[in-house]
């Protein structure tokens, strides 16, 4: 196919593929994003870290899927309008052209490993972060009125009556246990500003008191105070507070493939393992089998002429269908029994192989049919 061509088709395949990618990944992010974030969450900021823990992942995830439905869509088109039987005059075979769809294949294939290997690791702890938060509530601005929150594994506990503005409340109430004085604290006060710095955040109370017992004391000791301020182990300045653990799918590719737990002495891990890395190494691949298997299935059903458009439409649909079973493979099947990898990867070899079938059976060389040789005529006479 002439190189200026092959671009062109390229260039469209490609425009297609970013057009149901943005289509398909913005909505199902932010709805799923809506859906899990309380609306606190996101009142307290939170959506852009959450959005960015998200969004890489599901983009490779997605990736491959929309590829191949871009390249039935493509072919399909130009099997309606004639320019294969075109392309075919000029006596192009099958393999020319599927050359664009081979270039946009394996641009995606690299862009997908690239997402899954490096760029999704580095942003999904976001999410994991922004969960953290909201489960135990170190966000204050997603801390609600007349509610009880307890801190540091239950040495603090948090009360307020109503918020004035979205950094100050009144009716502060506070208990705690200060391990360093070894005595128990009982603070009111009657307005307290949360104020944020990069260690975390730290409540200055106004006009209140304390009430002070010493452990295994008797006595209270009271005291009023005009100002008083108290550090708080919550979200500051400096990003989202972290976790005390690290998933696999946080590590970038050198680390992750290094990491490999032992299936003898931690089965459930191995298990989780080797279905983050049925995912990073078999989904971004699968950008070019569907490439291969929709150019396939358009150029079997369809007429070179442009008949059959609506079963080459039909066809489309097997695109997805496949896309999503090999996904949940991956992720549900190998992490309840890692030995069915074996399944996964057999369903991508046996994608290839059809592709690469129905793609020969449309190159092939059958020998033609002889004419068949008429009989001498015998002269009467």
């Amino acid at each position: 196919m002439p190189r200026l061509l092959t671009l062109y088709l390229a260039k469209r395949i490609a425009l297609t593929a970013l057009l149901i990618e943005t289509t398909l990944c913005v909505p199902l992010v932010m709805t799923s994003l809506f859906q899990t974030l309380p609306a606190a969450a996101v009142r307290g900021g939170l959506l852009v870290p959450a959005l960015l823990g998200t969004l890489p992942t599901v983009l490779y995830l997605a990736l491959p899927m929309a590829v191949g439905v871009a390249v039935a869509l493509e072919f399909s088109r130009m099997s309606s309008d004639g320019m294969i039987a075109v392309l075919y005059s000029l006596r192009l075979s099958v393999w020319s052209l599927c050359a664009p769809a081979i270039v946009v294949a394996c641009a995606a294939v690299g862009i997908g490993y690239w997402l899954s290997s490096f760029f999704a690791p580095s942003y999904v702890g976001q999410m994991h972060d922004v969960i953290y938060v909201i489960r135990n509530s170190l966000n204050h601005r997603m801390l609600e009125p007349a509610h009880f929150y307890t801190f540091d594994k239950g040495a603090r506990t948090l009360y307020f009556q109503r918020w004035r503005s979205s950094d100050v409340a009144s009716g502060m109430f506070i208990h705690q246990f200060s391990t360093e004085k070894n005595e128990e604290q009982i603070i009111n006060a009657d307005e307290a500003e949360f104020r944020r710095n990069e260690q975390g955040v730290v409540i200055v109370l106004n006009h209140g008191s304390i009430e002070t017992l010493p452990d295994g004391g008797s006595s209270i000791r009271n005291a009023n105070f005009e100002q008083y301020a108290i550090p708080v182990d919550m979200q500051g300045a400096g990003g989202l507070p972290k976790r005390d653990w690290r998933g696999v799918f946080e590590l970038p590719f050198g680390e992750f493939f290094a990491s490999i737990p032992i299936a003898a002495w931690d089965p459930r891990g191995y298990a989780e393992w080797m279905s983050e890395a049925t995912k990073r190494c078999a989904i971004p691949l699968l950008a070019l089998s569907h490439s291969l298997l929709a150019v396939g299935l358009v150029l079997t059903v369809s007429a070179a002429t442009g008949r059959g458009s609506a079963a080459t439409t039909s066809m489309i649909l097997i695109i997805p269908l496949i896309h999503v079973a090999i996904l949940v493979g991956s992720e549900s099947l190998v992490r309840q029994n890692p030995r069915l990898v074996i399944v996964v990867a057999l369903a991508i070899v046996a994608e290839f192989i059809t592709a690469l079938f129905l793609i020969w059976r449309q190159n092939a060389d059958f020998p033609k049919v002889k004419e068949p040789v008429a009989a001498p005529a015998f002269a009467s006479g």
